[in-house]
This record gives structure tokens, sequence and C-alpha cells, in this order.
């Protein structure tokens, strides 16, 4: 980086996404954040500008936003070899040339993004979906040619402002399912990055809440490639991931976590950078359950991003950021 500061300018800043990043960085002495004025945000040259001004560009803008501002980036002469991009929007999620922004997704993985200049920012359920899925299809255990399906509930805020909108009104439904052309802007992410050969069958829903996620993948006879206990699966999860901040894995079939001894709250990392994992089964049935926690706000989005500045900066990952208890 070019000073004592790490310059950093949030394009869309006022958005949900980008209000949890400035929340996160507004107050660290060892951030500079650049902003331009109202007058001047939809100005494709001035937003260039600055973009290039800075260390780290973070995009939280729809995805031809995003496009078009890189786009400009990568065609100026204005000095911007030096500009790390971390882009939020899906424009760029499976694009090449771009790397993903999970950390914990390979062992290798912190030193391509160290490498990289150009970060796409990981999806929310993506995030679980993926944490749970690439160890065991990396291990043999799932299949990289099955079709595993993953099933996710999100608190309203995963929708943004026009989602916010709805459910802060009376009478929106307490519980939806969406998604349902199958054909969600999250799967391709979920594929590439799970080594799936095919798109998981992904069924999302929104609970009348507003922050929280619990991401869930059920290991069926049919995407597994050979017999295998809940016990084996968790092994295999709890060694990928050990040492990890940011995603701990549960103790096999754990209830600690669960309200009333029953239900695992999807809300329960609310305002956190952790990502808690876990796995349940029934032996008798050859049923496995594998479950991931996370705040769709948080390790599903502006904590991400956060954390991959902290990486690209060269501060410990958890600067500005929550571990839970």
């Amino acid at each position: 980086m070019t000073s004592n500061k790490t310059k950093i300018f949030i394009d869309g800043q006022h958005g949900t996404t980008g209000l949890q990043i400035l929340d996160r960085l507004k107050d660290r002495p060892d951030i500079e954040l650049l902003e331009l004025p109202m007058a001047d945000r939809k100005d494709l040259g001035k937003r260039a500008e600055i973009a290039r001004a800075a260390d780290i560009a973070v995009l939280c803008l729809p995805d031809a936003a995003a496009k078009e501002l890189v786009a400009a980036l990568d065609s100026s002469k204005g000095g911007d070899a030096d500009t790390v991009v971390i882009d939020a929007s899906t424009a760029h999620r499976v694009a090449d040339g771009w790397t993903y922004g999970f950390p914990e997704l390979a062992k290798d993985h912190r030193q391509k993004l160290l490498e990289s200049n150009r970060i796409s920012n990981p999806g929310c359920y993506p995030t679980g979906a993926i944490a749970l899925l690439r160890p065991l299809v990396d291990a043999g255990i799932v299949r990289a040619d099955s079709t595993p399906a993953v099933f996710g509930v999100s608190g309203y805020t995963g929708g943004g402002k026009e989602l916010i909108a709805v459910h802060e009104q009376p009478g929106v439904e307490p519980f939806g399912l969406y998604g349902l052309e199958l054909t969600h802007k999250h799967v391709p992410e979920m594929k590439k990055y799970s080594h799936l050969q095919h798109a998981p069958m992904f069924v999302p829903s929104v609970g009348h809440y507003a922050q929280g996620m619990l991401v869930m993948v059920p290991l069926t006879r049919d995407i597994v490639a050979k017999k295998v206990s809940a016990k084996d699966v968790h092994g295999v999860l709890a060694d990928y991931y050990a040492g990890e901040t940011f995603v701990p894995v549960r103790p096999l079939a754990d209830r600690k976590w669960l309200e009333r001894d029953r239900f695992l709250r999807a809300d329960r990392l609310v305002d956190t950078n952790t990502m808690e994992l876990a796995v349940y089964g029934n032996e008798a049935e050859e049923q496995i359950l594998a479950v991931a926690s996370l705040d769709n706000l948080g390790k599903g989005a502006s904590g991400a991003a956060v954390q991959c500045i902290n990486l690209k900066t060269g501060v410990d990952e958890t600067t500005g950021l929550a571990v839970a208890a």
C-alpha cells in the first residue's frame, strides 16, 4: 500500500452491504475513507478517478454498475494497476481473472488473495454451501458428478433495501420460499467453488426477521460416493477448518447451541463474522445433515469484504470483526 493509512473507496456505501462495511471501517486508525460528493455518485468518470486514487475500491453496486466501473478502470491509463477491487456484486463471482474472497476456501487460498488485485466477494448463501460441500467433494465423500440439494433461510436484509421496505409493512408473509425457477444467481458460484460438475439444486427462503442465515445440505445416498457416517463427515469438516478463527466446527450432533434443546436459531450469529458448521445424523436410516450458521450481512457479505481488506493490508484478520463467543 502507498501510505501508512490504507485509502479505501466504497462505491455504493449507502446500500445495505456498503453501510455495514462502512460501519466496520469508519473508526479504524489504519484506514482513510475516500468519499464522493452526493452530486458525483453517478458520474462514472468521477467514480473511476477516486477508485484509481484508492488502494482498495469496494463495489457495493448492482451488477451492471460494477461491470461498468471495472471496465472504466481496466481501460484507463490513470495508474489503476495497484488498486485492489473487491466486488460485492455477483458480476465477477465466477469470472476469469478474479479470486473468490473466501480466505478459508483452501489452504493456499490466502496466498491467492494476496497475489490478486481483483477479488469477488462471496454471496451469503454460497458461503455456507461451499464451506460444507468443498471439503466433502475434495475428500471424495460427495460425488463431484452428483446434484446436491442446498436449502437455506435468510433474514430479509439479504434482499437489500427493496425487501427491507416490504418487511417493514404490516401483513407481510412470515416465511416464504423463492427462487422457484431454480436458476438463482448464487448457483454458478456454488457449483464452481464446491468443485461440482453440475449445478446443485438450491432452494432459498426468507423469514420475517432481519439478519441471520442457516444453510443446509442433506447428504443423501444418491450424492455420496461411499457409505459414510455422520462422524466421518464431521471429521472431514473439523480437519479442513482446524485453526480457522471464523469457521469453527461444532461438536458432532451438538445440542448446546439449540434453543430449548430443539431449535437452531437462524439469528444467533448476528453482527459477527463467525460461521459455525455442524453435522447431525440418523445412523439407522443412513441420514446425514450438514448445517452452516452465519450472519448474511457478516461473513455472508460485509464481514467477508473486511476480512479480505485485513488480509490485503497485513493487519490481523480479526481487526474490526466480531468473533462469536
